[in-house]
């Protein structure tokens, strides 16, 4: 019988989850060397922890959303942020919408994001944000409302 490291599991994370986990955090704090710095760090830290962390999947996407709504109440109001590199930018790189995003508060556009741009079920996203269900969708029922009157859709 194999014996498993823990780092195989982390790096399986890595390569399954990786680039989604970038952009997610991307659209969540709308800077990519925060994204880039998050995405690195959580992986950093997870590897540390080894076998201290059952799930490494959920593990790392929580920790790289709580690391980038760090960065963003330390950066504050320094100004404009970098714009992503072209091979990140995708259907979900729409000016208005990521702009919209960051006007919700963490909680709902995290569970907006993943939803959506992470194709996560609720009970993922609630894993992964270290919450629960109920919770989730209270957020994302929230977010999407608030999308909706941000954006101007009033057809539902």
């Amino acid at each position: 019988m194999a014996v498993i490291e823990p780092h195989d599991g982390v790096e399986a994370v890595y390569r399954a989850d990786a680039e989604r986990i970038w952009r997610a955090i991307y659209a969540f704090a709308g800077d990519p060397e925060i994204a880039s710095d998050a995405v690195a760090e959580a992986f950093a830290q997870v590897l540390n922890r080894g076998a201290a962390v059952r799930d490494p999947a959920a593990w790392t996407w929580r920790t790289a959303f709580r690391i980038s709504a760090g960065a963003l109440k330390a950066r504050g109001a320094e100004g404009p942020v970098a714009a992503a590199p072209a091979e990140h930018l995708d259907r979900y790189g729409d000016p208005d919408l990521l702009a919209a995003l960051r006007l919700l508060p963490d909680a709902q556009r995290a569970a907006v994001i993943l939803f959506y741009y992470a194709d996560l079920p609720i009970r993922d996203i609630a894993a992964r944000l270290g919450s629960n269900s109920l919770a989730v969708r209270a957020n994302l029922s929230r977010g999407r409302g608030r999308l909706r009157q941000l954006l101007g859709d009033h057809d539902g």
